[in-house]
């Protein structure tokens, strides 16, 4: 089993109820900002950072996004149906496409701009010392998103939970917890519960902007973001 992570889940399978009647017709990773659906925007951080293995899990409006995808040959869709499986589940159920070892995962419904999200955490990656590593953004950085924050960051990088730092979506994690949950459809943060008892859990902070676009008001500060001089 290798170290480093080699392969990307891009989390597409939600069903985007924030966006209200933007997605009555439409998966929320096809909304458009700047020009280009968001599942292109997540997929512009594997190119940068040189992922050559990505796995799409779908549901919600599935064929739309497979459409869009049709032609990837570098792309597997892991299909959850008929139920959605949360993203333990729906990650659980990608790892025969994945590999073994360690993955880079993404969430679909942010944009950003600096350094490439998945090159900073590879950068920071030690997998002698960590199960997984976050990228998180400070809250004056983390353009969209309301709230105190979800984690703070100790000596060393450690993460505790708590007000202060933004998890952006993106993150490393060593995916040997999966097989422990008895449940179909579960969330990540069980996996997290466990590493952060264990201190295994880090965090690093993300080296410039980010923009959570899970309702429609994120749509124009997205694009007002991305606009800024010298980010594309």
């Amino acid at each position: 089993m290798h170290d480093s992570p080699d392969a990307l889940m891009l989390f597409a399978a939600g069903f985007g109820t924030r966006m209200g009647m933007l997605t009555a017709e439409c998966p929320k990773p096809l909304i458009q900002v700047g020009g280009r659906p968001l599942i292109d925007h997540a997929l512009a951080q594997a190119a940068g950072a040189g992922v050559r293995r990505v796995v799409v899990n779908t549901h919600y409006k599935a064929e739309q996004v497979k459409t869009h995808l049709e032609g990837r040959t570098d792309i597997a869709i892991s299909d959850e149906q008929p139920e959605i499986l949360d993203t333990g589940g729906g990650l659980r159920k990608a790892l025969p496409l994945l590999g073994d070892g360690p993955v880079f995962t993404l969430n679909t419904d942010a944009v950003w701009t600096g350094a490439n999200a998945l090159a900073q955490l590879a950068n920071a990656w030690d997998p002698a010392r960590m199960d997984a590593l976050l990228l998180l953004a400070p809250r004056e950085r983390a353009v969209g998103h309301s709230g105190a924050g979800d984690f703070m960051l100790g000596e060393g990088g450690h993460l505790t939970r708590g007000p202060g730092l933004i998890y952006t979506g993106a993150q490393i994690i060593r995916t040997e917890g999966l097989k422990t949950v008895p449940e179909e459809a579960f969330s990540l943060n069980l996996l997290w519960d466990a590493m952060l008892l264990d201190e295994r859990i880090f965090g690093v902070v993300h080296d410039g902007g980010w923009c959570d676009v899970g309702t429609p008001e994120g749509i124009p500060l997205a694009e007002a973001m991305l606009s800024e001089p010298g980010n594309v």
